[in-house]
């Protein structure tokens, strides 16, 4: 089970907290104009890397509010909780074979 620190509430226990998926995903600025297969792209097509991965989560269990985490996919390891809105963190991606 992993500890998550909300950056609103304090580290606090995974079953508190729902992932919301890729972080960083910027919504079409005009998604009429998109074809059907551009449009399944944008929701259903993620990267799903081994290694860092940004994430949305939300303290669904507390303060309800949504933040962001950098996480290794394959250790689990959180390597940073900031705010939505906020840039991600400059971290070195890990290498894995």
């Amino acid at each position: 089970m992993l500890l998550i620190t909300c950056p609103y509430c304090g580290p606090r226990c995974e079953s508190e907290f729902s992932n919301g998926g890729e972080a960083h995903i910027e919504r079409p600025k005009d998604p009429a104009s998109l074809t059907d297969a551009e449009w399944a792209e944008f929701v259903f097509l993620r990267d799903n890397p081994k290694g860092l991965v940004l994430e949305r989560w939300n303290h669904a269990q507390g303060c309800r509010r949504w933040f962001n985490v950098a996480r290794d996919s394959v250790t689990y390891e959180i390597l940073a909780v900031y705010p939505m809105g906020s840039p991600p963190p400059a971290l070195e991606p890990r290498r894995y074979v």
